[in-house]
């Protein structure tokens, strides 16, 4: 991973292009001249996945492509290009089609980006690790130990996805920044039937890291028991409850809930165009004491971490809601130079088909200084929600519908029958003003994480400490 300052190499490493770096960068500044800010985003990828489902190999799949993007922006207006050869007639192109969007004269190219990029995970393919063949002996070991532990195990679902990521920012200054982003992760799904009835659990993990530690017995293992330990639970589950009552959510995973009902709102643009909930509202309360919530896009080998952003920006640590107040959003280069203030390293984009957007990267709240065991012990009447499945959310005004995959009936600080059919339904800024209690035992996600925005879908991390908030609407099948 490197910046320079100067182009200084004939080709853009490791891309195996037609394309001089000389010549990319005075096609560049030429589709730029008069503009406020742009670059040239190059990528090449590789994904591969293996689904194994019902004691066969259902799915074997491979996909790479490579391609550019050159954008131009000038105040609210954005020019877009982007293509799959990467050579020197279609960048030409490109930069005709972005200077009509943005027009002639008048911009000020902003500054680059600044600080430096560190490598947060290893520059590799995680296919490599283990052969083609390993993987799908690996696959029908998981299904024969699942199908090993429970006889009531009626179907068993394995995959394993990799992929990797190369890209290449060149700046108008010339600036040249790359990162080769690699990603792995197993998933399981078991169903089991009793008297009729099925359920299902699932369970799974990864990261920007390599597929050996994932193949080792003792991890795998772990993700089988894990999803049927909640199959199991839901075999077993009653009907949920209706009505308005206090939710503890459980450590993890159940962050969901945070970044898609907070998150979002507190992305530049959304605030920019006065369409979130948070808008305006900076250095004022908007949660109950003690709520600090993070986005960290530097945390080592995490699935939504990114050595530097699709601008060339280093990530940070950004502190969003710091004791209950609003301090800050999360920003790319157009929308921070817009409001005035310094980018974030949030401008993210799923490909080089796509422009860039303020986008989270790992978003959780910290730890406070409660015992876990002592917030369900002081719920008198409500639920206990340790797995979430699918969510909605309106940015403009945080409102979320949120289904429970796991879920307890709490009642006099007992952790009773596991529930089915549950729903969350609340909003973002009334659920900060009404939590009551945070755990010490502040946990991410295990590496599962997907948001999509825009029609643009980006890797992400969530965490959560145990949580009680009060009042929130219960959907359920129950009174």
């Amino acid at each position: 991973m490197t910046r320079t300052g100067s182009m200084t190499d004939a080709s853009f490493s490791p891309f195996r292009t037609h394309l001089d770096q000389d010549r990319a960068l005075r096609i560049l500044r030429d589709a730029l001249a008069g503009a406020d800010d742009g670059e040239l985003f190059l990528e090449r990828s590789r994904s591969e996945a293996l689904v194994f489902d019902d004691g066969r190999l259902r799915t074997a799949s491979y996909d790479a492509e490579q391609g550019f993007g050159l954008r131009a922006v000038r105040d609210e207006v954005t020019g877009y290009a982007h293509s799959t050869e990467i050579d020197e007639a279609a960048l030409k192109k490109a930069a005709q089609t972005v200077r009509l969007a943005v027009g002639a004269g008048g911009g000020t190219l902003a500054l680059p980006p600044e600080g430096e990029i560190r490598p947060l995970y290893a520059a590799i393919d995680p296919a490599e690790d283990v052969p083609f063949a390993a993987r799908v002996a690996l696959l029908r070991e998981i299904d024969a130990f699942a199908r090993g532990l429970d006889p009531r195990v009626v179907q068993v679902s394995a995959s394993i996805a990799t992929s990797v990521q190369e890209v290449a920012i060149l700046r108008p200054e010339g600036g040249l920044a790359t990162d080769i982003r690699p990603m792995a992760r197993l998933n399981v799904s078991v169903i089991v039937e009793s008297n009729a009835r099925r359920e299902s659990g699932t369970a799974g993990g990864g990261g920007r890291i390599g597929l050996a530690g994932m193949v080792a017995p003792e991890h795998w293992q772990g993700l089988v028991r894990e999803a049927l330990r909640i199959a199991l639970v839901n075999l077993r589950s009653v009907p949920a409850p209706a009505g308005v009552m206090d939710v503890v959510l459980g450590p993890g995973w159940p962050g969901i809930l945070l970044h898609e009902a907070v998150g979002h709102g507190l992305e530049g643009d959304f605030n920019r165009k006065g369409h979130s909930a948070f808008a305006g509202l900076l250095g004022r309360r908007v949660a109950a004491p003690g709520v600090t919530v993070v986005d960290d896009g530097t945390i080592p080998d995490r699935r939504g971490s990114i050595s530097v952003d699709d601008e060339g920006t280093p990530p940070g640590r950004n502190v969003l809601i710091e004791d209950g107040i609003l301090v800050g959003y999360m920003q790319d280069r157009q929308n921070a130079r817009l409001m005035g203030v310094a980018p974030t390293g949030n401008g993210r984009r799923q490909s080089h088909a796509h422009a860039p957007m303020p986008r989270m990267t790992n978003t959780f709240m910290l730890a406070g200084s409660e015992d876990p065991a002592s917030i369900l012990a002081g719920l008198e009447d409500g639920i206990y929600a340790v797995g979430f499945g699918g969510g909605q959310v309106d940015i403009t005004n945080g409102k979320f519908v949120f289904s429970c995959t796991e879920a307890y009936r709490v009642r006099n600080g007992q952790v009773g029958d596991p529930i089915r059919g549950a729903t969350l339904i609340g909003d973002g800024a009334t659920a900060l003003e009404q939590i009551r209690a945070i755990g010490n035992d502040l946990s991410l996600d295990p590496g599962i994480g997907n948001c999509g925005k825009q029609g643009q879908w980006v890797p992400v991390g969530v965490g959560l400490p145990t949580l009680r908030i009060g009042g929130l609407t219960i959907g359920g099948s129950a009174a």
